[in-house]
């Protein structure tokens, strides 16, 4: 495709005139995968799937692989900036209420939680400390599950405990489902353009749109070159900013680390796992964390699609990111009072934001209708 057809292409896609840098981060999401895919692919070329040899295939790849280093800390960094994207895109949904566009919201949310496996998945293959205490605590969760939890478990693992095959399967899969990430994003996309995207107001924009280019494809070069400036400074000066020290040391099932913890965009959903004493329970809040967002569209009662207008949503939206801070911070500190207590406050607060939400839809319309 030339130059001039892209741009003609770029045309016929009208865009709301008021969208802000939050829209954004959309572009940067696609950017992030591909930075992913393509290092991934290098990376695959020399990686060896056996527990003998993993962490030994990495060491190789950073140290005398050409360029090898690059490659590995840019997968690693790359994948610390993907979920910081899609976070920020999932909060902006949050907001403005594009979660109304149900089929978008529930395609984005279903991306997420394919994504979150590929990135846990990916976790292990290093196979160091850290990698191999998170797999075995994150699925000996499946022994949960009445009746047949430690089938499932067996099943996973590949035997009776997490070894060989495990590290194969889970090799297979971070590298199979990128192309379903791929794929689903296409189907994300496509539905976005046969609704349009949201806009801060909240309003039907069809009266009020502008051509995609140049107005708004600027904004996502000039966003895009800040998050590789922000890649090339961290691989540059801080290449293990996001590596835990665990991991560092190869694997050894005789010698549990003194904290384990999964990374730090894991660390919500393990803090409010850790905040339940008991293991289905906690198991059901870990997968519940992630999968409550599939009812927003469906529990929204207000009249009024944004925030911007509903100082008591916004008041619970910035609770509610406090709270995640909070519960990610508590995650990395010792099951000991009183970050124990803390994880359980904050993760009662994680779950009333989606609960307290229709009841003040409600409240709201009832005072408008007043008014």
């Amino acid at each position: 495709m030339s130059y001039q057809h892209m741009l003609m292409l770029f045309n016929l896609l009208p865009v709301a005139s008021n969208i802000s840098t939050w829209w954004n981060f959309g572009s940067m999401l696609l950017a992030c995968s591909m930075i992913q895919i393509m290092t991934g692919f290098f990376l695959a070329i020399h990686y060896t799937a056996n527990i003998n040899l993993a962490f030994s295939s990495i060491m190789h790849i950073s140290r005398d692989v050409p360029y090898g280093w690059i490659m590995q800390n840019t997968h690693a960094i790359g994948a610390s900036l993907f979920f910081i994207c899609i976070y920020i895109h999932i909060a902006r949904g949050l907001y403005y209420g594009s979660y109304l566009n149900k089929e978008v919201w529930l395609t984005g949310t279903t991306l997420l939680i394919i994504l979150m496996a590929t990135a846990f998945f990916g976790y292990v293959l290093p196979w160091g400390q850290m990698s191999f205490w998170a797999a075995t605590v994150i699925t000996n969760l499946l022994t949960a599950i009445p009746y047949m939890g430690t089938t499932l478990t067996t099943w996973l693992w590949g035997g009776f405990a997490i070894n060989n095959p495990t590290l194969t399967r889970f090799f297979a899969l971070h590298f199979i489902l990128p192309f379903i990430i791929i794929s689903m994003s296409s189907i994300h996309i496509l539905l976005l353009h046969y609704e349009g995207s949201s806009n801060p107001l909240g309003t039907n924009s069809d009266i009020d749109k502008i051509p995609f280019h140049p107005y708004h494809s600027f904004k996502d070069a000039l966003l895009l070159t800040t998050m590789v400036t922000l890649l090339f400074i961290i691989l540059s000066f801080y290449p293990n900013i996001m590596n835990d020290p665990e991991n560092f040391s190869k694997a050894n099932p005789l010698v549990t680390p003194q904290h384990i913890k999964p990374e730090w965009y894991f660390l919500f959903a393990y803090g409010i796992l850790r905040s339940i004493p008991n293991k289905l329970g906690g198991a059901a809040a870990l997968v519940m964390s992630i999968t409550i967002l599939f009812i927003t569209p469906f529990t929204h009662t207000s009249h009024i699609r944004s925030m911007m207008f509903r100082p008591m949503m916004q008041l619970t939206f910035w609770t509610f990111t406090t709270t995640f801070i909070i519960i990610t911070w508590a995650a990395t500190k010792p099951v000991e009072p009183p970050f124990t207590e803390i994880g359980q406050l904050a993760s009662i607060l994680y779950f009333m934001f989606f609960m307290t939400n229709p009841l003040l839809g409600l409240a709201e319309n009832k005072i408008s209708n007043y008014t």
